[in-house]
């Protein structure tokens, strides 16, 4: 092991500090593995006792395979280590332990099914949802429950940030929760949050036990640090103490899963906590090339809170990072696919990777994907031919084209209530013998089967355009949407609005039937070969291409419309941007579609660019913006001007803004775009500034203001 040849400076100054608390601040692609691999190796070199260590991890696989390439590096395995996650740990530690924490026989741990298995009975003793069809499903119940646990907020507070459509159920769920707390105590029953809650307790109220397993650890290592939750921080304290000998490994800069519990707070934090920490910058990136790090670096120049960290690079390229400007989001799908097909001569398909917010926004690219005859692979999300209410809405489309599919016959159906699939086929048949008494029979005792029928009967008499059609599908579907799915009918609505855009395209019903249903083979575990990547950001974290295009980069997509309320969750999508552009080797794209297709109006409405695209300085990318005749020109467009970040507060060089036609004077002052405040809505952070000395500022509490210049006052 030559620490002084295999690892660069900042990452042997973090295997060589084993002494007092560490804080490793690991850049993306910096060698955040290998660092801590080889401080696992020096503790035990330098005659640490293996037993003495502890590695936290956030899954079994990601310690197990440190614990490995440790053990490679020394020629033996490091017998006696600790290492795991943190609810293995707390898993092992309460079982030594459980008179201590009130389970003097023992406890059961339950998995997912037997906790919805719980609450489902808990809902039942209490005698509440009965006979209503949208009440929330077990598994609904029990994530209410776990947010609230993981965030440590009430019920009450979790559903008016995500799931405001639960509200009027909002006492049952408080009900339900103590209701199931109180079963498993008297059940001797434990879940994974009870693990590490029971731990934090234990650990906080048993002062023999804490300094027990401090004396045993005396060396603590805790991966993805940004990911912990508050409990989790907690417990890492009691274990080390103030001044213990804990390396926190983390990147403030990716921590993107709040919607899970995790806190940002406790890696910031961190230098606070432990007292004397020294804090050490892994900044060498080992796998994008520079001029994507030039990028990144601007999008993390523009966090309010944040360690400073300037990736740098070995990797060398003349080629800058692209952003286009697609005429709309209509358009935006055939570019993508021309630029994967280029990029595919260059690089295997499985190598290019298509980066989005949300699961639905890569609708529209599937099927012009399916279309092209490009096999594609999608994470994070369902395909767009899986999705549940997606395929009731082509159901009903299918029926117009053909009242004898069978299948969509049954699909369309089965939100009727007490007709099950025997009772379709007899409609079928007598629809298809003319049995008109049957009809009016089995029509007078099913009210919701009369109007669907009545529906489709209308549908066909329609002439016109596919989105005409669908328009009215749609908008007859609704409160069987809300009904059918009361859970998550509010996400699953955007995959139709993205439906209801693609059906804008099409002038033959045929065809749009035929784009749509054209499915490919399920998603399989493993990645194919030669197949697209499709992947939202969350599930893309950890992984790389050498290709990655990033869509739909407006406000209200990216960052998501939800996210613009609250200034924390701006910040968070600001972290959600760097981790996307940093999955990135060599190329790097970024699509803004400058109009969005609104079907209510049947025209397209202009779009803002996202912040973070706004603030990029002109120097670290080029523009590429559609012209009507549907090729991509070398220049600014016209309602996305050129806005100066906070690193680019130089002038940008003459020779830099020659290629580029047509371009206005940049209409953001750099030293304006920060904060400010209002008489009415107090502090704000600005955005973006749409037009002169008008800017979009997020007041938390009120949400985004467009507001003159005027009426601010900048800080």
């Amino acid at each position: 092991m030559d620490i002084e040849t295999e690892l660069n400076n900042a990452q042997r100054e973090a295997v060589l500090t084993t002494e007092g608390p560490v804080l490793v601040i690991a850049g993306a692609g910096s060698g955040k593995t290998r660092t801590i691999v080889y401080r696992l190796a020096h503790l035990v070199r330098q005659g640490v006792d293996p037993a003495q260590i502890l590695l936290l991890t956030f899954t079994r696989k990601a310690a197990q395979e440190m614990l490995a390439r440790a053990g490679a590096i020394l020629g033996h395995p490091l017998t006696g280590t600790s290492g795991g996650t943190f609810h293995s740990f707390a898993y092992a530690t309460l079982r030594r332990n459980t008179s201590d924490i009130g389970f003097g026989n023992g406890f059961t741990l339950m998995d997912r099914a037997d906790c919805e298995a719980v609450c489902r009975d808990v809902k039942e003793t209490l005698k509440l949802g009965k006979g209503d069809r949208s009440y929330p499903k077990k598994a609904t119940l029990l994530d209410m429950i776990t947010k609230s646990r993981n965030k440590e907020l009430t019920i009450a507070t979790v559903m008016e940030r995500e799931a405001y459509h639960l509200s009027p159920y909002l006492d049952d769920l408080s009900a339900i929760a103590d209701g199931y707390a109180v079963f498993k105590k008297q059940h001797a029953l434990v879940d994974y949050d009870d693990l590490l809650f029971l731990l934090d307790t234990l650990l906080a109220d048993n002062e023999p036990l804490r300094n027990q397993l401090r004396t045993r650890y005396r060396y603590i290592m805790v991966d993805e640090y940004q990911d912990t939750n508050l409990v989790q921080a907690r417990i890492v304290g009691h274990l080390a103490g103030e001044r213990g000998n804990v390396m926190a490994v983390g990147d403030d800069a990716q921590s993107i899963y709040a919607f899970r519990g995790a806190n940002v707070a406790n890696i910031m934090d961190f230098p606070k906590i432990f007292e004397g920490t020294k804090i050490i910058r892994l900044e060498k990136n080992y796998r994008s090339v520079q001029p994507i790090l030039d990028l990144t670096n601007e999008i993390l120049s523009g966090a309010a809170i944040k360690f400073d960290k300037h990736l740098y690079s070995d990797l060398k390229s003349d080629v800058l990072p692209q952003v286009v400007y697609p005429l709309s989001d209509q358009t935006q799908a055939r570019l993508t696919v021309e630029h994967i097909l280029d990029l595919g001569r260059k690089y295997a398909l499985h190598d290019v990777a298509v980066l989005f917010r949300a699961g639905y926004q890569s609708f529209p690219l599937e099927v012009a994907l399916t279309r092209v005859g490009l096999d594609y692979q999608k994470f994070g999300g369902i395909r767009f031919h899986e999705a549940a209410h997606i395929k009731d809405v082509l159901a009903l489309l299918r029926l117009v084209v053909n009242p004898h599919d069978l299948m969509a016959w049954q699909r369309a159906v089965e939100h009727v209530k007490g007709i099950g699939p025997k009772t379709v086929a007899r409609i079928y048949r007598a629809m298809h013998t003319d049995d008109a008494k049957y009809m009016a029979t089995i029509t007078k005792k099913h009210d919701e089967l009369r109007e669907l029928l009545n529906e489709l009967d209308g549908l066909r008499a329609m002439a016109g355009r596919p989105s005409a059609i669908l328009e009215r599908i749609l908008a007859f579907y609704q409160p069987i949407l809300i009904d059918k799915y009361p859970d998550d009918y509010p996400k699953r609505q955007a995959g139709l609005e993205q439906l209801g855009q693609i059906a804008h395209n099409y002038t033959d019903m045929d065809q749009l039937l035929g784009d749509l249903s054209l499915d490919g083979d399920p998603d399989d575990e493993k990645r194919k070969e030669n197949a697209v990547v499709l992947s939202t950001i969350h599930s893309a974290k950890g992984l790389e291409w050498s290709a990655v295009i990033i869509i739909d980069l407006v406000e209200e997509r990216f960052p998501s419309r939800k996210a613009m309320q609250r200034p924390e969750d701006l910040e968070e999508e600001r972290r959600l941007m760097y981790v996307a552009c940093t999955r990135a080797k060599e190329c790097l794209t970024l699509f803004v579609p400058s109009s969005v297709y609104n079907r209510q109006s049947g025209i397209s409405d202009p779009t803002l660019p996202s912040p973070f695209v706004l603030e990029l300085p002109s120097t670290v990318f080029t523009p590429l913006k559609e012209s009507y005749g549907g090729s991509l020109e070398k220049r600014w467009p016209v309602d996305s001007r050129p806005s100066f970040g906070t690193a680019a507060k130089s002038a940008v060089r003459e020779q830099d803004a020659q290629p580029v036609q047509a371009r206005p004077a940049a209409t953001v002052n750099p030293e304006k775009l920060g904060f400010c405040t209002h008489k009415i809505f107090g502090r704000g952070k600005i955005i973006a500034c749409p037009a002169p000395n008008k800017y979009k500022v997020n007041f938390p509490g009120f949400g985004i203001k467009t507001i003159i210049g005027d009426y601010l006052e900048m800080l």
